[in-house]
């Protein structure tokens, strides 16, 4: 199978979501993973299909495990 493309949207809702719920800003998981706030942004937007190594990092970032964050995004595209 081919590697997809085009950004899973449902990946950036997850880190929305839990960055909201940790009351963390766009900027401050930026920050920590290394990236700019509009990388972030773009993310969250499902504007963009990152690499294995920047989910790794977003979720540092995050304080989570990659699974976690994995676990998220199947809840929310799944229908929440």
């Amino acid at each position: 199978m081919p590697p997809r493309a085009e950004p899973q949207a449902v990946l950036g809702q997850a880190v929305r979501k839990l960055r909201e719920d940790k009351g963390l800003t766009q900027e401050a998981v930026a920050h920590a993973a290394g990236v700019h706030p509009t990388w972030v942004s773009r993310l969250e937007g499902g504007k963009l299909n990152p690499s294995w190594g920047m989910v790794e990092r977003v979720a540092v970032a995050l304080g989570i495990k990659v699974s976690d964050l994995a676990k998220a995004a199947e809840r929310l595209g799944a229908g929440g």
